[in-house]
């Protein structure tokens, strides 16, 4: 199926091929980690990773707090489409209309480059207040844990070196050149993990105690090799295109455009209006961390941190940088400019908006039946003994249900992000204090009242889920309708056999006596294995589409790339 038109065309094209390199960077990154993980993780106590996992909490809450507004807002940037001289001679274009596409890319560049360094100095002023009070109210079981004052330290400078890549990292991203930043990114994880890998082994072979420092360090490696990576890239980006890597003077220092000459007030303004909003959603993301570091022991937390990471694997592997590119293309076609173009562009906003939700749903059809049977086998054979534990293998079957809430979450909000008017913002800010107010009800019922620990946690977030979703796709709704639109549940779901489908197979695990003996368990796992071939055949029409969808898209990217090679 063709692209309404060009423009669309232009930004769907690249974002496709984006799409698979982040994909690839997640598998690759988390493979690396994952490795590492097993090579420790049976030497590791839960204790450990309690920390590890409140160390985690901490520097991305650094993160998030500085950087998050700021890069929401300069996504809204006016995007340029690679090549924008070499089109503009093929069509015949003056010279000094070429010039004149250069200089604007140029200022677009450094009012992103510029916005980015607030960024920074965000970040360290967060980092200093974080840590001060992280110290301060550290429990006694956590501050005497070896090495722990030198972690936290060394996650401090992770989280400013990280902040520091920030100008780079804007660039890479609104230049669209993925296969590099996934280059850095996959180069970052593997540095990250043999550190932590590499320090926790020989602390366990000389006998050595080092605590939580193994992890610290690894941040610190993963943040100076995206510094170093993202520099080398954008250095090159900035060279072609004449803007730089530092604050530089964009107009004068009395025009009202600009804040000091060098910041855009209308990316400043959209940044103060989604930093609340996104204050309000990283507690409410990271809320189960924040209670959990509060109110549980660091076993407790350590077995959580156990089930979040392996049960989220595909959440961070495979949602994520749908996530993150699809914020990108909505950003970029319901912000253009395009005139008589617009409705072509929210038609195809919402073929994406519905691509996605349609394959999140088939893999909520499978991720449901399969996963509570299944995946507290697999931690029993990475984890080993020390992890089976009958609450860890429940913890990590309710976790399932919870991953498809992630994954449309996820979605809804990156369309509500990328298309809402400021003055929307400030009023999801207001339904993010109800989803606050709801969250923190559901903690009280499902924890203080029903004492059911870290499953109680799992149920809180699905419950936070719901709430942000239906909110999320109100939104859409109400979007689509200012264009006489609408999009509808018939839109994205299963066909009705794979429902009965899954729903047959998820009883037919369900039943504990099927799995007593290995006969059983190969039986569970035939069974699997046909279920996943019927859902494949049943969603064959959504599949042969898309596949040939984005094979055409490639193709077309392939020999336009061939094109621009042979007319240079």
């Amino acid at each position: 199926m063709s692209l309404p038109d060009k423009n669309a065309s232009d930004i769907l094209t690249p974002a496709i091929t984006g799409t698979t390199m982040l994909i690839l960077v997640q598998l690759v990154s988390r493979s690396f980690i994952f490795a590492a993980n097993q090579m420790i993780l049976r030497n590791l106590s839960p204790s450990i990773l309690g920390i590890a996992a409140q160390l985690d909490l901490f520097l991305s809450s650094i993160l998030y707090f500085s950087r998050e507004s700021i890069r929401s807002a300069v996504q809204r940037q006016p995007l340029y489409t690679p090549g924008h001289s070499t089109a503009a001679d093929k069509d015949g274009v003056s010279s000094r209309q070429s010039q004149a596409r250069r200089k604007a890319l140029a200022v677009s560049s450094q009012s992103i480059v510029n916005m980015s360094y607030l960024g920074i100095g965000m970040g360290i002023v967060t980092a200093t207040i974080f840590s001060a009070f992280y110290l301060y109210f550290a429990s006694h079981e956590v501050s005497k844990m070896p090495y722990y004052h030198m972690s936290v330290a060394a996650t401090v400078i992770a989280s400013v070196v990280e902040l520091g890549s920030e100008p780079f990292f804007v660039v890479i991203q609104q230049h669209m050149l993925y296969s590099k930043r996934a280059a850095v990114e996959i180069c970052a994880a593997f540095f990250k993990s043999l550190v932590t890998c590499g320090i926790s082994i020989w602390g366990v072979k000389f006998d050595y105690n080092l605590g939580p420092l193994p992890f610290a360090l690894g941040y610190l490696s993963y943040a100076l090799a995206t510094f170093c990576g993202y520099f080398l890239v954008a250095r090159q980006q900035s060279s072609d295109w004449h803007f730089s890597l530092f604050p530089s003077r964009i107009g004068p220092s009395d025009d009202s455009t600009y804040l000091c000459g060098r910041f855009p007030w209308r990316l400043i303004t959209l940044s103060a209006n989604v930093f609340l909003q996104s204050v309000i959603k990283h507690l409410l993301t990271q809320g189960d961390s924040m209670i959990l570091a509060a109110m549980t022991s660091l076993q407790e937390q350590g077995i959580y941190s156990l089930a979040s990471n392996y049960g989220g694997l595909l959440a961070r592997v495979l949602f994520q940088p749908i996530e993150e590119n699809s914020r990108a293309i909505f950003s970029s076609l319901l912000n253009s400019k395009a005139g008589n173009g617009q409705e072509a562009n929210i038609t195809s906003a919402k073929a994406h908006l519905v691509s996605v939700a349609r394959g999140y749903m088939m893999i909520t059809a499978l991720v449901i039946p399969l996963g509570p049977a299944f995946a507290p086998k697999l931690l029993h054979i990475l984890g080993g003994r020390r992890w089976i534990v009958p609450e860890v293998d429940g913890l990590f079957a309710l976790y399932c249900y919870y991953i498809p809430f992630l994954a449309f979450n996820g979605i809804g909000e990156a369309f509500v992000s990328s298309t809402a008017k400021p003055s929307e913002l400030r009023k999801q800010s207001a339904y993010m204090a109800l989803f606050s107010a709801c969250f923190a009800l559901a903690a009280y019922l499902f924890l203080s009242m029903g004492g059911l620990g870290a499953r109680g946690l799992v149920y809180v977030n699905i419950v936070n889920m719901c709430v942000r979703i239906i909110w999320s796709f109100s939104f859409i709704r109400k979007h689509l309708r200012r264009y006489k639109m609408d999009i509808f549940w018939v839109d994205f779901a299963p066909r009705v056999p794979t429902n009965v489908a899954g729903a047959t197979v998820a009883v037919l695990l369900s039943n504990t006596e099927l799995r007593e003996n290995a006969h059983g368990e190969l039986i569970s796992l035939a069974l699997a294995v046909f279920y996943v071939l019927l859902v494949l055949y049943f969603e064959r029409d959504y599949i042969t589409f898309y596949y040939v969808k984005v094979h055409q898209i490639l193709k077309c990217r392939m020999r336009s790339k061939i094109k621009q090679v042979k007319a240079d």
